[in-house]
């Protein structure tokens, strides 16, 4: 292919690869499907780079600069720990503070290629997906695209003793990071900010919103995440199947679950299986015990991959995620891409993916006590109609397959590129999509 009129991406992920954790997959599933189409240099932590390697990176038409600042991202990360043992909140937060050094060390580096003769067409910063990620980039003198970040939601005030479990206290925090924001003029410079929310829209100043763009960050491999037969539906024989897939942490709501899976045991037989691992794992085991919920209604299935995980969902009737504080949300768009209908709570990112038509959402307002008796309502809902719920999973399919697949927001993007490249006047160059 003749490389010479396509937009040529520098694409920054900090966190960058497969089975690394869902924003470390964002990071890699844009870089893989971009290098596809256009040519890439990717910027990423050097911690990514065994991971990546592994996956074959660098991949065709595409070179990789590792950026190293792991003299301060392993102590950091390993005094934080110490300090903070049962709140990943705050690990995630005081361990950010490595991406600063990160983003200085990376600008620094492509500063130095481009003195030597190397040039990009565009700068686009995929990951952190946090509106608090400021960066220098657009020091390089190309046109910057940020996100699409998620974020910037408040807590639920019928939830904040909840949420207060993980030590958000230190939430307020994070506005430290709009300085920084401000002395960088990250927000400012940018060409192109694409929200995923509009809770993310919100959190960024007004005088901004003119060149924002909704966006979610969130995408699916449907080669991976592929749809399945529902199992029999669930009778006074037949359990229901119910799968939570997420971190064990208090903002996800798992607690309400357990409830409501031990109030509905007493007359309909049901099943849950509960994957993922976190801080509120050996807590909420004991919960479960004492609601009485043993090993026959509940299984902890712990730290699954992918494909396990694609597993869990084909082999359930639906996904349940009653999380209080969710900004994205992309266990939800797995779960329908395996034809299954969604049961979330309605705050935040889950609000404005999911309605009726896909599955449902329960309302906040009534704190925990009215989300447990939603979610009884709404399994015992799926006993009496469960083919509308089956259909429901079937219109979730055709839903992420039109919107979310990452091939489409593949194309959506190189028009986002398309948009800021003729507006800085760059229009010469041809940012077709093509398979390299």
């Amino acid at each position: 292919m003749d490389d010479s009129n396509s937009p040529r991406i520098l694409l920054s992920a900090y966190q960058c690869g497969p089975e690394m954790g869902s924003v470390s997959h964002i990071g890699w599933e844009w870089y893989s499907h971009l290098a596809k189409q256009v040519p890439v240099t990717l910027i990423t932590h050097i911690r990514n780079r065994p991971t990546l390697l592994n996956a074959g990176a660098p991949l065709a038409h595409s070179q990789i600069i590792f950026i190293d600042t792991e003299w301060l991202a392993d102590p950091l990360f390993n005094l934080v720990c110490k300090l903070f043992p049962k709140s990943e909140y705050a690990v995630s937060l005081f361990s950010s503070i490595d991406f600063y050094f990160y983003d200085w060390l990376a600008v620094k580096e492509v500063k130095k290629l481009q003195q030597t003769g190397s040039q990009w067409d565009i700068v686009h910063q995929v990951t952190p997906v946090s509106p608090k990620a400021a960066t220098r980039l657009h020091t390089l003198g190309l046109p910057l695209v940020l996100g699409p970040w998620n974020g910037g939601l408040t807590i639920p005030l019928t939830f904040l003793k909840v949420v207060f479990q993980d030590l958000n206290w230190l939430y307020p925090l994070r506005y430290f990071a709009n300085l920084i924001d401000w002395a960088w003029q990250s927000s400012r410079r940018a060409a192109l900010i694409l929200t995923a929310t509009q809770a993310t829209l919100q959190s960024i100043p007004k005088s901004f919103h003119s060149h924002c763009q909704p966006f979610l960050e969130n995408g699916v491999n449907l080669e991976l995440f592929t749809a399945a037969p529902w199992p029999a539906p669930p009778s006074t024989s037949e359990s229901l199947r119910i799968v939570f897939v997420g971190r064990l942490m208090a903002f996800k709501g798992l607690p309400m679950l357990l409830q409501a899976v031990a109030q509905l045991k007493n007359y309909r037989p049901v099943q849950l299986t509960v994957v993922g691992s976190g801080p509120r794992e050996l807590e909420w085991k004991t919960v479960a015990q004492q609601l009485g919920l043993d090993k026959e209604i509940v299984t902890w299935y712990g730290q699954a991959s992918l494909s396990e995980v694609v597993k869990q969902i084909q082999d359930s009737h639906l996904l349940c995620l009653p999380s209080v504080r969710e900004s994205g949300g992309s266990v939800l768009l797995e779960a329908m891409a395996c034809a299954r209908p969604v049961l979330a709570v309605d705050y935040g990112g889950p609000g404005e993916l999911i309605d009726d038509s896909v599955g449902r959402v329960v309302s906040t307002a009534r704190g925990a006590k009215g989300i447990t008796e939603a979610l009884i309502h709404c399994l015992n809902d799926i006993f009496e109609q469960p083919a509308q719920w089956q259909q429901r999973g079937l219109n979730g399919r055709q839903r992420v397959e039109l919107l979310y697949s990452w091939e489409v927001k593949t194309e959506k993007m190189l028009a986002c590129y398309r948009t800021v490249i003729e507006r800085e006047g760059l229009s010469s160059v041809d940012i077709t999509p093509r398979i390299i």
